[in-house]
């Protein structure tokens, strides 16, 4: 039976409250949520997911909870799951597009150091547990790490899709073996292929109609829903890939001063919930609160509908045995590309001495040791950011 929308909602929304630290921080949040706490998904169904959804275009980690909770309650429980993971940084940016959340001072740079940590060591976590599960043996530990160096040595959205590509193929070859407590462990999220191909047809349909539309009736609307969209569309990686594609959608034409892009850009490191609603924050700017719920949607919608237009395809993907092999090691390779990203921005951007280092291993121990919440962990870290690291 689905679960009821409202829970699904909350469950969500308490996430989207507390989930700081970038997309990557994100699914290790989710991780610990879904895999570890409410048991929806197994290791291997989640580290399914996480693949299927960072080969796709738009926020990997928005696509990842939308896709959950599709899961429990059908396309509503996936809308649940995205309107209540994306409100509270899309209301917090579109509240300092007005000026009312401005961040300054040491007492707050200091805090929002300590979130930085905190993801360090959510990623730390999240890397520790699935390589556990999906790299037991040498094989698939040895497509982790070359996952791992694939992403070091190219650290961009193509980087990652080489890197997952290549654990598919490396998976065929060498995990011919499948244990049979694995074999039950598949992705399986119910969309009818009707929802799913209408949903493709809707995402093509979006990506050709809409600039055809702004150019035979020019307007604001079209304009910001043309530009979002696309944005959304054509971007691999998600989070900060997609920033210079909407600088030069919004600031080249005017819309938006470089000053105010850029200081929208900062607010965005500095609450949690998906980095994608710096798109509420600049159409705040542009046009208010409608601007901001348009280019909201736009800007997220696209990666939406692939999701559903994919998952009945990719889950048929796991009854061969060559698929199953292929999956196990998308899976590991999976595992070496959140190594790779721990290193880099994780590490490289949280970690800057030893009171980093500190603050990292407390949080990490917190977790895994204590097994204490991570919305605990983060008010820690920014509590011990404060502490340590503003004057």
């Amino acid at each position: 039976m689905p679960d009821p929308i409202g829970s699904i909602f909350v469950v969500f929304l308490r996430l989207g409250l507390t989930s700081f630290g970038g997309p990557i921080a994100h699914l290790g949040y989710y991780r610990t949520e879904f895999v570890e706490r409410r048991r929806w998904l197994s290791e291997a169904a989640y580290a399914d997911l996480v693949a299927l959804c960072q080969l796709l275009p738009g926020p990997a980690s928005s696509q990842v909870g939308f896709a959950v909770g599709l899961s429990r309650g059908g396309l509503l429980g996936g809308v649940a799951a995205w309107l209540g993971f994306t409100l509270p940084s899309a209301v917090a940016m579109v509240l300092f597009a007005q000026g009312a959340a401005a961040l300054t001072g040491p007492l707050s740079a200091g805090m929002l150091h300590g979130l930085q940590v905190a993801a360090v060591a959510v990623v730390a976590q999240a890397v520790w547990s699935m390589a556990v599960s999906l790299c037991p043996d040498r094989p698939r530990a040895t497509i982790a790490v070359v996952a791992t160096l694939i992403v070091t040595a190219a650290p961009t959205a193509i980087g990652q899709i080489a890197a997952i590509l290549a654990g598919a193929a490396a998976g065929a070859w060498l995990c011919r073996e499948v244990p049979a407590a694995d074999r039950s462990a598949r992705l399986s999220i119910p969309v009818p292929r009707s929802l799913a191909v209408a949903a493709l047809a809707v995402f093509a349909l979006l990506l050709i109609g809409l600039p055809i539309a702004a150019a035979v009736s020019p307007g604001p609307a079209l304009a910001m829903a043309t530009a979002f969209y696309r944005a959304g569309a054509l971007v691999f990686g998600g989070g900060h890939v997609v920033l210079p594609l909407l600088h030069a959608s919004v600031v080249e034409p005017g819309w938006v001063s470089e000053d105010a892009f850029l200081s929208g850009y900062g607010a965005a490191q500095a609450v949690p919930g998906p980095l994608f609603t710096f798109a509420a924050y600049l159409g705040a700017m542009m046009t208010g609160w409608v601007g901001a719920a348009l280019c909201l949607v736009a800007i997220f919608l696209p990666g939406l509908l692939l999701v559903v237009g994919v998952l009945p395809f990719w889950a048929s993907l796991g009854r061969g045995a060559l698929m199953r092999a292929s999956l196990r090691g998308v899976n590991a390779a999976v595992v070496g590309v959140l190594l790779g990203a721990l290193y880099d921005p994780v590490w490289t951007k949280g970690i800057g001495g030893p009171a980093d280092f500190a603050l990292a291993l407390v949080a990490f121990a917190l977790l895994v040791i204590w097994k204490a919440p991570p919305w605990l962990v983060v008010l820690v870290s920014a509590a011990g950011g404060a502490a340590v690291f503003a004057p």
